[in-house]
């Protein structure tokens, strides 16, 4: 059976406030062992503002927090690599096997992207697709046969 499981539990937008650098325990007691990491970025990006969008859009917003285990035998166990706002780029970290777990975005956060999805966010035009239109290119090509 696991005896401990790793998950993230808050993330929390900071300021000026001179966190220290290396991970400290913030919570010890005998069912929690919670731990505060050091600062990392959350970036937008033009080409990930549909991901955004999504994400605002949702029923309850994430930052997406990607880990992994500590490879030495270091306190503590696992280690966060990056935070992300963005549907897409967490998918794309799931499917190349990265343990990516949603975390409730705070609504500074929330704040801080909405202006950028707004500027950046473009949806794509719907496009009317016309009924049997695979079936005839195949017919024009040759490859498929006429009941």
């Amino acid at each position: 059976w696991v005896s401990e499981a790793w998950r993230p539990f808050a993330v929390m937008p900071c300021g000026g406030d001179g966190a220290s650098e290396e991970p400290a325990q913030i919570d010890d007691d005998a069912d929690h062992h919670r731990w505060r990491f050091p600062r990392y970025s959350l970036e937008l990006h033009p080409t990930e503002a549909e991901g955004y969008f999504l994400n605002l859009t949702s029923p309850a917003p994430c930052v997406f927090v990607m880990w992994r285990l500590s490879e030495d035998d270091a306190s503590p166990a696992v280690r966060p690599i990056l935070a992300t706002l963005s549907y897409n780029e967490a998918g794309r970290l799931m499917d190349g096997g990265e343990r990516v777990d949603p975390v409730a975005m705070p609504a500074a956060i929330a704040d801080w992207m909405r202006p950028f999805v707004g500027e950046h966010y473009k949806p794509q035009p719907r496009t009317k697709v016309k009924r049997n239109a695979l079936a005839e290119g195949e017919f024009a090509r040759g490859r498929g046969t006429r009941r």
